[in-house]
């Protein structure tokens, strides 16, 4: 018989912000308070992406990363608005301090969502449930938006749960309700199943928690590969992963989808020098220097390709950054025929400088997409 794996107990918040991007448009900007609006790419030309939505917006069933020209046809009366990242990083800044007040065990996911480890908080409160009610007010009084919460003993509970009651939600789940939890949440939910595993379990006839619960830790290997020893876990409710206030960053970069496609290589070293510019600014921000600087190429038929060239010493200079995507450009030998949708350019493999901690995050589920900075 296995042996069952073994649940720390933690308390743990999950403040994730209700349309983060909107939200803060709309406060800033009466215009647009109870419209349905669009934050991130107009659906002119190309037309770009969605980063989030407010809630008007999403009754017609407009989401993040869906494409602008789509929303557009979804909810013709919508108004887009291109990103105020400066402003958003404003308001990150005040809720990170908010945050600070309680714990210094936070973890950041992006500028709107966060974990934070109130086991042993600062104002020896005791109750998670009542820190995450003073944390909703304090960002309610003092920045006049809405965030909800979700708290349990692990990140994996309190993440699904701050999605249950939005916007302006709080939803706990104790230790005593979460096998039942587990056992009712659709495939889809559990962290780490994205849709390919979801529909494979689909075809396996296991559509809840309470199906997945049925196969042994061995079957889940076998099924799904290493996540399946983790996918065992969570359908149990066991999350052991720490909330790491200074998680390592592994890679910097910024990207961007053009509006027309470039089809020419002196229209592509123009918009790299820009990209490189960005991404520069954002080394010295995180005073990170990196070896390794990889170009990334998306054509017009979204057929993707990356170039990288490592150096032996760290470097963050625009000059060094700019010369070698555009070498690494140059080298993917573009003609007549050659249509770019995107470029983007990273940089990896850090030097010994300690890295500030960042605060974007990948592209993953939830109300936003999640865009560099």
């Amino acid at each position: 018989m296995q042996n069952q794996p073994t649940q720390i107990i933690r308390k743990i918040i999950h403040i994730d912000m209700d349309a983060f991007y909107a939200s803060v448009e709309q406060r800033d900007f009466p215009e647009y308070r109870g419209k349905p609006l669009v934050v991130g790419g107009l659906p002119q030309g190309r037309g770009g992406v969605v980063a989030t939505a407010s809630y008007e917006a999403r009754k017609f069933g407009v989401r993040s990363a869906m494409s602008s020209k789509r929303a557009l046809q979804l909810c013709p009366d919508a108004l887009f608005v291109r990103p105020r990242f400066a402003a958003y990083k404003e308001v990150s800044q005040h809720i990170r301090e908010i945050f600070s007040r309680y714990t210094d065990l936070i973890e950041p996911l992006s500028l709107d969502e966060a974990y934070l480890d109130v086991t042993n908080d600062k104002l020896n409160i005791g109750s998670a449930i009542d820190i995450a009610k003073q944390i909703k007010q304090a960002i309610k009084d003092e920045l006049n938006l809405t965030a909800s919460a979700g708290v349990s003993i692990n990140k994996f509970v309190a993440k699904i749960a701050s999605d249950i009651n939005k916007p302006d939600g709080l939803k706990f789940i104790g230790p005593s309700s979460i096998e039942s939890f587990m056992e009712q949440l659709p495939v889809e939910k559990f962290f780490g199943v994205g849709k390919v595993t979801a529909q494979k379990m689909k075809q396996m006839g296991l559509h809840t928690g309470a199906d997945l619960k049925k196969l042994t830790e061995d079957e889940m290997v076998r099924h799904f590969g290493k996540p399946g020893r983790f996918y065992y876990q969570i359908v149990r409710g066991i999350d052991n992963r720490e909330v790491q206030p200074h998680r390592e960053t592994k890679s910097l970069g910024a990207e961007d989808t053009f509006a027309y496609d470039l089809t020419t290589l002196p229209e592509m070293e123009a918009e790299l020098d820009k990209i490189a510019q960005v991404v520069h600014n954002r080394l010295l921000k995180y005073e990170l220097k990196g070896r390794t600087l990889t170009l990334k190429v998306k054509y017009s038929d979204f057929k993707q390709i990356t170039r990288n060239q490592s150096f032996t010493t760290a470097f963050n200079d625009l000059e060094t950054i700019c010369n070698t995507a555009k070498q690494l450009m140059a080298a993917t030998n573009p003609n007549d025929n050659t249509r770019i949708r995107l470029l983007g350019i990273s940089l990896s493999n850090f030097g010994d400088i300690v890295p500030k901690q960042r605060e974007e995050k990948e592209a993953g589920p939830g109300d936003q997409l999640a865009l560099q900075l």
